[in-house]
């Protein structure tokens, strides 16, 4: 099984992911954003398509040894359809889940991030292009859950 964990910086992605890797046995973690890190000198908008590019093979190998897989990031409908398109091949199911708290609850500290001005304008953008009102997935609006509320509800969806 493949969870995606879309939303905004901010949002709540890590903490869930961290969450549901404590609740589903045999799940691997793929923050993608560690790609990122790797080649921290080129600009994130140059970078993205090389992270998602190593993060489908990470996944197709995590998943070809059936292990779970949650990965949190914040999916555009572009990038959405480049991983579904990369992924289908695999035989498992993917799901889809997008944080969307409201945008003055993300743009508040939470939790032990520290939020700083590049970040703030990163999540105002995030909102423009859409990213927590996807066409795709489930919305959850966090905005007065806890983590452990939003983790249940995930597990449930699932269920059905």
């Amino acid at each position: 099984m493949i969870i995606f964990l879309n939303g905004s910086i901010n949002a709540g992605k890590s903490t869930i992911a961290k969450l549901l890797v404590k609740e589903l046995p045999n799940t691997a973690l793929v923050e993608i954003d560690a790609f990122h890190e790797m080649i921290d000198w080129m600009p994130i908008d140059q970078s993205i398509q090389l992270n998602l590019e190593n993060a489908v093979s990470v996944i197709t190998n995590f998943a070809k040894r059936n292990l779970n897989v949650i990965i949190p990031y914040p999916l555009s409908e572009k990038n959405h359809d480049y991983m579904m398109e990369n992924l289908k091949v695999l035989d498992t199911s993917i799901h889809i889940f997008t944080l969307a708290p409201k945008l003055e609850k993300t743009l508040t500290n939470r939790g032990t991030r520290e939020l700083n001005d590049w970040g703030k304008e990163r999540i105002k953008h995030h909102y423009t292009i859409g990213i927590p009102n996807p066409t795709f997935g489930e919305i959850i609006d966090n905005s007065d859950q806890t983590p452990e509320e939003t983790v249940q509800y995930i597990l449930a969806k699932m269920k059905n």
